[in-house]
């Protein structure tokens, strides 16, 4: 999915933490996800929409990460979150990891598919005006 398509919403700076690392000496691919998950809440919680295990709000239904180039401890990371493609009960959200000391270099890309889900029918749910108005507005 191209980013081009996409506007930022969101930009959350990053520690890289030691245990961030593996055995090869760089940041393990799995953290990747986690980085891109804090971005993504951090989001949330900025609209004032906080995920909620026993109520109604966004779930990760797929996922993907292109790695371009190997992180390192120490740094600091700028995630910068992207939103597009939104319909009915969800949107797509796109994620570029950079060092913060080097801001020109993109690091790793991904994405996700969210979808707005009822978590104790676990069924989903129109997106809440509210969000539906937000992602208009960036369009």
């Amino acid at each position: 999915m191209s980013a081009e398509h996409f506007t930022q919403v969101h930009r959350l700076r990053m520690p890289i933490r030691w245990g961030d690392m593996d055995a090869m000496g760089h940041v393990n691919n799995t953290v990747y996800f986690r980085y891109f998950e804090q971005a993504r809440i951090a989001w949330f919680e900025a609209m004032g929409c906080p995920p909620d295990p026993s109520g109604i709000g966004p779930v990760i239904i797929s996922a993907h990460c292109t790695f371009f180039k190997q992180l390192r401890y120490p740094g600091e990371i700028d995630i910068e979150t992207l939103v597009g493609d939104f319909g009915r009960s969800s949107f797509h959200t796109i994620h570029q990891i950079r060092r913060a000391d080097d801001p020109l270099t993109m690091i790793a890309e991904g994405g996700s598919k969210v979808v707005w889900v009822d978590q104790r029918q676990e069924k989903s749910v129109l997106l809440p005006e509210d969000m539906r108005a937000r992602l208009r507005m960036v369009f």
